[in-house]
C-alpha cells in the first residue's frame, strides 16, 4: 500500500497522457492501487442493460483511474501545480504545505 498525496476533493493537473494539462477535482482515491479518479478525465464508455432500476439501460460515460503519480495538486491560493510538503502541527496532525508559495494546502 502506497502513501498517496492527493485526497478526495482536491483539485488536480494531469501531467502525462492524452489528458495531459486539464484540471479536475479528485473523486475517488484508491491507495492500494495508487490510483485515483478525477472528474472529466479519462471517461470510458459503458454499456448497460435495461433493469427495473434503470429500464431504457444505455451508454453510461464514467471516469477511469489514472496513476497517483501523473497527477500534481493545484495550489488553491497561487493557483499552480505544485508538489507537497507535510508538516507536523502542534496537535500531532499532519498539514500539507505548497512548495512553491509555502502556504498551507488543508
Amino acid at each position: 500500500m502506497a502513501k498517496v498525496h492527493v485526497k478526495r476533493g482536491d483539485t488536480v493537473a494531469i501531467l502525462s497522457g492524452d489528458s495531459s494539462g486539464k484540471r479536475g477535482k479528485v473523486l475517488e482515491v484508491n491507495p492500494r492501487s495508487g490510483k485515483v479518479y478525477v472528474d472529466g478525465v479519462n471517461i470510458q464508455k459503458k454499456h448497460t442493460k435495461p433493469t427495473q432500476t434503470n429500464p431504457q439501460g444505455g451508454i453510461i460515460d464514467t471516469p477511469g483511474p489514472i496513476d497517483a503519480s501523473n497527477v500534481a495538486v493545484v495550489c488553491p491560493s497561487c493557483k499552480k501545480p505544485t508538489r507537497i510538503s507535510r508538516e507536523r502541527q502542534a496537535n500531532g496532525e499532519l498539514e500539507r504545505h505548497c512548495k512553491k508559495c509555502g502556504k498551507s494546502i488543508d
